[in-house]
């Protein structure tokens, strides 16, 4: 009697056990990774920029100018049948330079005219911003953390290169999640010869350990067994798993040439991510901290020395 109710316990304990870790994990996705609204992002101290920053992310010059381009509206069908959006503008004199420009998560592509404005005025670039899957005007319901993106923008830079020429000379400039999605696609042998260097802007790792830091700093708690489950789950409803998004084994063997940017103040995503990224890549690296600058921040708050790092780097690669 007595081992058959240690066994009963066992069998409970196993049954609340595995109900906890599928209730959580759809808790988990449906937080992170499914589409829609993020509440628990409100308030997040890790997300608190500047008064500096948040005036010019919300009333900054760049979205007079964006509102007065006339962006060409670019479609296309990913692999997996969803109907993605971006929107191109060709630079003011003729040239064979692209920069793409990639956005964070929850973010949209008209977003990264903070960058784009820099781009098309002083560097003379054609400019293209995707919206990423599951975002802004793109088809898509749950968010691809870079990983399904690195191959939406594989064929971004394909339709683009067919549209301007094979003498295109590509830049990839992402920004947090877009920074994933860029060193991603950096390790990809389908990687077209025309993406020539990637400027990677609050980069993380993989997905595995941004969440794993996430759950710790949000949620305290640990990672395993939660956040397997939730990857397993992500796998079956979204085709990927958190392990397998990893920008730091695909730059472990890029070609490609990487400018890594970060903010030392970046509590979001901790600094050290991008340390380890610069140590890994297996092509020219270079890396710009910016002292003061949390999640996002940097070139709003180091301008000049973002700008004049860019330039620097650019020259050396983009002739």
């Amino acid at each position: 009697m007595f081992r058959m109710n240690w066994r009963r316990v066992l069998i409970l304990f196993a049954i609340v056990f595995i109900g906890s870790q599928i209730i959580g994990s759809f808790f988990f996705y449906g937080l992170a990774v499914k589409r829609g609204p993020k509440e628990f992002l409100q308030n997040n101290a890790d997300l608190e920029v500047s008064d500096e920053a948040m005036n010019q992310f919300l009333n900054g010059d760049w979205i007079d100018w964006v509102n007065a381009q006339e962006f060409e509206t670019v479609t296309m069908t990913s692999r997996d049948g969803l109907k993605l959006s971006g929107y191109y503008l060709p630079a003011a004199e003729p040239t064979d330079k692209l920069v793409i420009l990639t956005h964070g998560y929850l973010g949209h592509a008209k977003q990264m005219g903070l960058y784009g404005q820099y781009y098309y005025k002083e560097l003379g670039y054609n400019i293209f911003m995707p919206n990423a899957r599951g975002h802004g005007k793109s088809e898509g319901d749950y968010y691809g953390f870079g990983w399904p993106d690195r191959l939406d923008l594989i064929d971004w830079t394909n339709l683009l290169v067919n549209k301007l020429g094979d003498e295109t000379k590509v830049v990839y400039h992402g920004l947090s999640m877009g920074a994933a999605t860029v060193l991603m696609a950096s390790g990809e042998e389908e990687l077209p010869i025309q993406v020539q260097a990637i400027i990677a802007d609050s980069p993380y790792q993989s997905v595995y350990q941004l969440f794993s830091y996430q759950m710790r700093r949000m949620f305290h708690l640990p990672a395993f067994p939660l956040l397997d489950s939730t990857s397993a789950l992500t796998k079956i409803r979204a085709g990927y798993s958190f392990k397998e998004a990893n920008a730091l084994n695909a730059v472990k063997k890029t070609p490609v040439p990487i400018l890594y940017i970060h903010g030392e103040s970046d509590t979001f995503v901790p600094t050290e991510m991008t340390r380890h990224l610069v140590r890994a890549t297996a092509s020219d690296a270079d890396l710009l901290l910016v002292p003061g600058a949390n999640h996002g921040e940097a070139f709003v708050l180091a301008k000049d020395d973002y700008k004049k790092k860019i330039e620097a780097f650019l020259k050396r690669f983009i002739q």
